[in-house]
C-alpha cells in the first residue's frame, strides 16, 4: 500500500469517528412576529400607497411574501389557538369564553416540541389563549406577557413606553441572553394594531402609537375607504347590520374627520411594529446572528376600516380572512428571494413551518401543511385549492358562521338565523364581493357543491356546532379538577 493511499484511508477513518451532528449545518434560529388585527394589503410592499413598512419590505424582498395567506377563523383567541395548535378553531375548541386549550394539543404545539428538540424557545406580548395549569413550563423557556392595558406603560423614570417598543426591548434581552451552543425560537406577539377599546378618543386615545412615529401620516390625503356606498351596507340582511361590525362602526369611522383622524393612527401603529422589528434585526446583526436567523411574519386576523360599512373582523368577507405572510430564511437561493407565492396558505400552516424549518418531524395529528416547500420554490402534489373557515364565539352580536373559502367561490352559512342565511361569491366574476349569488338560479349547482364541500369538511374537523358545547367541556374541566383534588389528598 503507497503512502498517498494510506493517508487517504486514514482520513476515512477520522471522518467517519467524529460525531455525525457535527457533520450537519447548525440548525437555524427562528423569529415569528405576529402582528394583531392586521390585513393582507396593509404593507407597503403589497403595493399599500400610504403605510410605510421598510423592514417588513426588506423582509419580503429578501424572502417571500404570500399573496392568498388566511386565516380559518377571525378572532384573536381562536387564531392564535390555530397558530399554537396547528388545528381548526373545530378542533382546537378554544375561543373565548370557553375552557383552556387541552394539554394534549399544547404538548403538540410548536414551542413545546421545539424545546424538547432542545430549542431554547421565548415569547413575548399578548399571548391571547388560555392553557392548563403547568403547561406554559413546558412550551416556553422564557415567557413575558405584555398586555395593552395601557398601551403607553409608565417606566420607572416616569417615562412612558409603548408596549411594541417593550416587545423588542425583551426580544433584544433574549437575544443577548441566549447561550452561543443553543439554537432558539422566538415568538414576539404584539397587542398592535388592536384598538384600545376602552378609550374611544380619535387618534392617540384609540389607537396609541408609539413616540417613534409621532407626525407619521400627518400631511398624508386619506381616501375614503372602499365599499362604502350606503347602498352596499343596506343591501345586507338585518342581523348583520346590528352585528358588531356595524356597533364598532360608530366607535372608529362613521364620521369623516374621525375616520381620518383614527386611520392615520392605526397606520402609525402598524409603522411601530415596523420600526421594532428593524431593532431585533439590528441585534441579530449584531450578534452575528442573521445568517442563520428565520424571520416570519403574519397576523392573527384581517380588519375591517369602513369598508362595507363595517369595523372589527368575525365575519366571511376577505378583509376579515386576508392576513399578511412574510418568510425570510437568509440561507435561501437568492433566485428565490422576493418571490410572492400564489398558493393558498393558512394560520394553521405556520407551526409546521416552524417544526419543519428546524428539522423536527409535524405531528401527524396537525391539520396544516409545512410551507418550506413553497418558500423553496416547489409545490407539493395535492396542495390545497380552499380551505374550512368558520366562527363559533358565543355573542349575541358576533352571528356564528362556518364555509369554505374557495380559489373562485366563497360560501358562507350563517346557521343559527331562522332561517339559515347563506352567502355565494365569485371571485371571478366580483372579486370585490358586492354580490350574493346564493339566491340566483344560475349558481344552483354551484351553490349545491359549495354546500357539499362545506359539509365534508366541517365532518373532518369536528362535525356539526355543538350549542351546548362549551357548558359541556367546562363542566368536564371541573370533574377533572375535582379528581386531580381528591387524588392529591390520597397521596398527601
Amino acid at each position: 500500500m503507497n503512502a498517498s493511499r494510506s493517508r487517504f484511508l486514514f482520513l476515512i477513518v477520522l471522518l467517519a469517528s467524529v460525531p455525525a451532528g457535527l457533520h450537519a449545518a447548525p440548525r437555524p434560529n427562528i423569529i415569528f412576529f405576529l402582528s394583531d388585527d392586521h390585513r393582507w394589503d396593509r404593507l407597503g410592499c403589497a403595493g399599500h400607497p400610504i403605510l410605510k413598512t421598510p423592514t417588513l419590505d426588506s423582509l419580503a424582498a429578501g424572502g417571500v411574501r404570500f399573496s392568498n395567506m388566511f386565516v380559518t377563523t377571525s378572532i384573536c383567541a381562536a387564531s392564535r389557538a390555530s397558530i399554537f395548535t396547528g388545528l381548526y378553531e373545530r378542533s382546537h375548541r378554544f375561543t373565548f369564553g370557553t375552557p383552556p386549550i387541552a394539554a394534549k394539543l399544547t404538548a403538540e404545539s410548536y414551542p413545546a416540541l421545539l424545546r424538547k428538540a432542545g430549542y431554547r424557545t421565548g415569547f413575548i406580548g399578548k399571548f391571547g389563549v388560555k392553557i392548563e395549569r403547568g403547561e406554559r413550563e413546558k412550551m416556553f423557556d422564557f415567557f413575558i406577557g405584555i398586555g395593552r392595558g395601557p398601551y403607553l406603560k409608565k417606566q420607572k423614570d416616569g417615562s412612558l413606553r409603548h408596549e411594541s417598543e417593550l416587545c423588542g426591548d425583551q426580544a433584544i434581552r433574549f437575544i443577548e441572553s441566549n447561550p452561543e451552543d443553543k439554537p432558539f425560537c422566538l415568538s414576539v406577539s404584539f397587542n398592535a394594531s388592536h384598538a384600545e377599546d376602552g378609550d374611544k378618543r380619535p387618534g392617540i386615545g384609540h389607537f396609541p402609537w408609539p413616540k417613534a412615529v409621532d407626525g407619521l401620516y400627518e400631511d398624508v390625503e386619506i381616501p375614503d375607504p372602499l365599499y362604502s356606498a350606503p347602498e352596499i351596507f343596506a343591501a345586507h340582511p338585518e342581523f348583520m347590520k346590528k352585528s358588531m361590525n356595524r356597533q364598532r362602526f360608530f366607535w372608529r369611522w362613521d364620521k369623516p374627520e374621525k375616520f381620518r383622524t383614527n386611520l392615520r393612527a392605526y397606520y402609525r401603529m402598524i409603522s411601530g411594529i415596523d420600526g421594532v422589528i428593524a431593532r431585533v434585526r439590528g441585534k441579530l446583526a449584531e450578534k452575528e446572528l442573521a445568517a442563520n436567523t428565520v424571520i416570519i411574519f403574519s397576523g392573527d386576523n384581517g380588519y375591517y376600516e369602513g369598508q362595507r360599512g363595517f369595523a372589527g373582523k368575525w365575519s366571511h368577507y376577505e378583509e376579515s380572512l386576508r392576513v399578511p405572510l412574510i418568510i425570510n430564511d437568509p440561507r435561501a437561493k437568492k433566485s428565490l428571494r422576493g418571490k410572492v407565492p400564489g398558493s393558498m396558505a393558512l394560520n394553521i400552516d405556520i407551526p409546521a413551518t416552524i417544526l419543519d424549518y428546524a428539522g423536527i418531524d409535524v405531528p401527524a395529528g396537525y391539520q396544516g401543511r409545512s410551507l418550506v416547500p413553497l418558500a423553496q420554490g416547489r409545490e407539493p402534489g395535492g396542495w390545497r385549492d380552499d380551505t374550512f373557515a368558520e366562527h363559533l364565539m358565543n355573542h349575541a352580536a358576533i352571528p356564528k358562521w362556518e364555509g369554505v373559502r374557495g380559489a373562485r367561490y366563497v360560501y358562507a352559512r350563517y346557521f343559527e338565523q331562522k332561517p339559515v342565511y347563506e352567502y355565494l361569491h365569485d371571485l371571478e366574476k366580483d372579486p370585490s364581493q358586492l354580490k350574493n349569488f346564493a339566491a340566483d338560479a344560475d349558481y344552483g349547482e354551484v351553490l349545491e357543491k359549495m354546500r357539499e364541500r362545506c359539509d365534508e369538511l366541517r365532518d373532518a374537523y369536528g362535525g356539526v356546532y355543538d350549542p351546548d358545547r362549551s357548558r359541556k367541556l367546562k363542566a368536564q374541566q371541573r370533574q377533572k379538577k375535582i379528581q386531580r383534588q381528591q387524588k392529591k389528598k390520597k397521596t398527601g
